[in-house]
């Protein structure tokens, strides 16, 4: 089947997570696309894990690294970026696990000029604790049922946006859940590779979580004219439960500037424009 788009995988150090991600990458519908590992310096665990994996997958998997001098993400995209070979990329977290639908989805929807943007379900501590590549595999991990919710729940373990976790194919019904503001999620939105080099691509001056790879990248593109759709029910993921991470705030600075501004081209991105 010939390929038609570019899967950009951000990682770092989650091997169970990965493992999960790529097992459910196994089972799509649409299997037209190639995997690319954005890992931020994980080191050698995660290398051996990958190259075990491709020995008895069929995915398409290019693992693109970089050293570990702390929380560089959007350097790794920009280098994913770089090293992918379609027209069109998907951008899921290393903490996701895609609907077996998730691909195709996004395919059927694309949109010239235009960034698709989902969002997810967070899974609770109990329910992403459960996930196995045996549920994955078999697809129960899709499948959330009222009786984990109301368990969580009870347990002050709660998963949250549940409503996300619906395929729903339907128009008419899918309105029903619409929301009027759409805004970029960075682990489920995907868009046309011209239409990111436009803005050079990540700005690689946000070092740190936050802002910098969904808030930031939402201003510059609109800037640059793009125009957002969402695929919420569409193109369904479910985020494994971790710490919540706090924001860095020199983040928050930068993209207080960003926000001063009217640039939609950065000048450290998929080329440093600086030299």
């Amino acid at each position: 089947m010939k390929k038609k788009a570019s899967l950009i995988i951000s990682v770092y150090k989650k091997i169970r997570e990965l493992e999960l991600i790529l097992n459910a990458l196994r089972i799509q519908t649409f299997k037209g696309f190639e995997v690319l590992i954005a890992d931020d310096g994980s080191g050698d665990e995660l290398s051996k894990f990958i190259l075990d994996f491709k020995k008895t997958s069929d995915l398409d998997i290019t693992h693109v690294f970089q050293d570990d001098s702390g929380f560089r993400k959007n350097k790794i995209l920009n280098k994913a970026i770089r090293n992918s070979n379609y027209d069109y990329l998907i951008f899921i977290d290393g903490d996701c696990i895609p609907h077996s639908d998730f691909v195709r989805q996004h395919l059927l929807h694309r949109k010239t000029n235009t960034v698709l943007s989902g969002r997810r379900v967070n899974l609770s501590k109990s329910l992403s604790d459960q996930i196995s590549v045996d549920r994955v595999i078999n697809k129960d991990y899709e499948k959330i049922r009222l009786k984990h919710v109301l368990d969580s729940w009870r347990k002050n373990d709660r998963t949250t946006y549940i409503e996300e976790g619906l395929l729903i194919k339907n128009k008419i019904l899918r309105k029903l859940f619409s929301k009027k503001e759409i805004h970029i999620v960075g682990c489920n939105f995907s868009l046309d590779k011209q239409l990111i080099e436009k803005i050079n691509g990540f700005d690689e001056n946000y070092v740190g979580p936050g802002y910098g790879e969904d808030s930031d990248i939402e201003l510059r593109l609109r800037r640059a004219g793009a125009g957002l759709k969402s695929v919420r029910n569409l193109a369904v993921i479910f985020h494994i439960h971790h710490s919540i991470t706090k924001p860095s705030s020199k983040n928050a600075y930068y993209y207080k500037t960003a926000l001063e501004s009217d640039r939609y081209i950065c000048s450290n991105g998929l080329r440093n424009l600086k030299q």
